[in-house]
């Protein structure tokens, strides 16, 4: 530790006495400097213990001596030594009580002590704090390093917990909280993801400092990684600031963690190019040749049913979907498949599991921020995603086709995800909101508008009367309170201006679909 003015006066050969200030001689010293100014304030930085032999002080002034030590007290001094015997044979008592008055410590300086033995007390003193952090530091960092080696990044997290005696946390690419040591300190850090989240969106390197939950601890923020979007955060939680020889181990964690991060995206971009090539064979119909290139890396989603997911956010593949689906699979220890392809980004992730579920959960998220577009995120701003339905290796090319016309429908709807499910459950009328079935619709009834526009008819509303009723004369007629005979000349009028004849099923579905386009049901 530094040293103290208690540890000074305990110096043998010193033998300073305490005047006054007996109970504040705990604080560290910083440094011991001598100034005989009358106002030596301009020149302190805090923390020094300061040596007179009040050369150009009334020191015997009350009231010079109050401003004299208050002042001196502002600006952070620790401590006054006053050597006696040179100008006064003892230290006068109107600055014994000013001292005691301000709470500074006082100490006297026999005429045998120079200041000089003072100052190389002090300097050694340091020397050998520095010394001792130093050394604490390396061997901190052979420990960590051990751990990380052996018992991978929650082995590092023990020691580092450790060795700043506090707690100590790791988070993934999308914030959540991997690891922690101790245990207990799981729901600390699982209060702090809004803050790293925040530490996430600067380049790395990037650190914060943020008081604990209800203000438990003092916790330290780092970014882990060398990209532009850091890839993980350490969390360091201690009951105060940490010291020379706990800051070394922190950065001892960073520069390993950071490594470990670097070498999995070494990884990770292998594995994406093994992920490449497995799913163009999937897609191709060679779902042996798949299974024997993926081996054990996505066996076992090969074997299990899964989904196609295809992300499309109009620039680049959407970051952070993929971040979103890898840690969720990552953290359920289920195995995924991610392939970027060229804007978009195609998963095959295992049905009903944890990255299908993340996949909703950003989506329903990005749509919620698009309702408020001053919270919405810049990453992903143009995300559309479609969901096929649950496949197996041999169907997945059908799968990818189901995937990517529940992506077009999503595009079409203004919505952010659409599984392929839904349309298949759902109506196919929904769909006539495209821009070009109206336009076919506009064209295809745009006679019989004009001809009921004349006041020679009503067509329009005849022919869907017609169809509503299966083509039953009386029903229809009786809807639209004219004689079937009526209906019947309508119709034929129909079929005339049309050109098409209404016996073919063919026609009679476009026009109740162009009837519906139309009128907006």
């Amino acid at each position: 530790m530094p040293p103290t003015l208690a540890s000074l006066v305990h110096h043998s050969a010193l033998k300073l006495t305490v005047r006054a200030g007996e109970d504040r001689l705990d604080v560290p010293v910083r440094w011991a400097h001598v100034s005989e100014l009358a106002d030596p304030v301009p020149y302190m930085e805090g923390g020094e213990l300061l040596l007179i032999t009040a050369l150009k002080l009334d020191a015997e002034d009350p009231q010079a001596m109050r401003k004299y030590v208050k002042r001196l007290v502002g600006a952070g001094v620790v401590g006054l030594g006053f050597a006696v015997g040179v100008n006064y044979d003892e230290i006068p008592k109107a600055l014994v009580d000013a001292a005691e008055q301000e709470g500074l410590p006082l100490l006297e300086v026999p005429r045998r002590t120079p200041f000089l033995a003072i100052s190389k007390a002090v300097s050694a003193a340091i020397a050998a704090d520095q010394y001792r952090a130093v050394t604490a530091g390396f061997a901190a960092q052979r420990e960590l390093t051990r751990q990380a080696l052996n018992a991978g990044p929650e082995g590092l997290l023990t020691a580092l917990a450790a060795q700043v005696d506090g707690w100590a946390a790791l988070y993934d690419a999308s914030g959540a909280v991997v690891a922690t040591a101790p245990e207990w300190a799981g729901r600390r850090a699982a209060r702090l993801t809004a803050e790293v989240e925040r530490l996430r969106e600067r380049p790395a390197p990037a650190s914060s400092v943020v008081g604990g939950p209800d203000n438990e601890d003092r916790v330290e923020l780092h970014s882990l990684g060398t990209g532009r979007r850091p890839r993980a955060a350490l969390a360091v939680g201690t009951a105060s600031a940490l010291g020379t020889a706990e800051r070394y181990a922190v950065h001892s964690a960073i520069a390993l963690l950071t490594l470990t991060t670097e070498r999995s995206r070494s990884l990770h971009a292998a594995e994406q190019r093994v992920g490449t090539a497995v799913l163009r064979m999937l897609l191709a119909g060679q779902p042996d040749h798949a299974r024997a290139v993926a081996g054990d890396l996505y066996g076992g989603l090969l074997d299990a049913p899964f989904r196609v997911i295809v992300a499309d956010s109009g620039s680049e593949p959407p970051a952070g979907l993929t971040e979103a689906v890898e840690a969720a699979a990552a953290r359920a220890g289920e195995a995924v498949l991610a392939v970027p392809e060229g804007e978009r980004l195609v998963v095959l992730a295992v049905d009903g599991g944890a990255a299908v579920a993340a996949c909703a959960e950003y989506a329903a998220a990005r749509e919620a921020a698009r309702a408020v577009p001053e919270q919405a995120a810049a990453d992903d701003d143009d995300l559309v995603v479609g969901l096929s339905a649950p496949s197996g290796p041999i169907g997945a090319a059908a799968a990818y086709k189901q995937a990517e016309q529940a992506l077009s429908v999503a595009r079409r709807r203004g919505r952010i995800l659409v599984e392929h499910d839904q349309l298949a459950s759902g109506s196919v009328l929904p769909l006539l909101a495209d821009d070009a079935v109206k336009a076919f619709a506009d064209g295809l009834l745009r006679a019989l508008h004009e001809h009921d526009a004349t006041g020679r008819g009503d067509l329009v509303a005849s022919l869907r009367a017609w169809l509503s009723r299966h083509g039953q004369w009386d029903a229809a007629a009786a809807d639209l309170g004219v004689h079937r005979h009526t209906l019947r000349y309508r119709m034929r009028r129909v079929e005339e201006i049309l050109g098409r004849s209404l016996d073919d099923p063919d026609v009679r579905m476009e026009l109740w679909l162009a009837l519906k386009a139309t009128s907006g049901e």
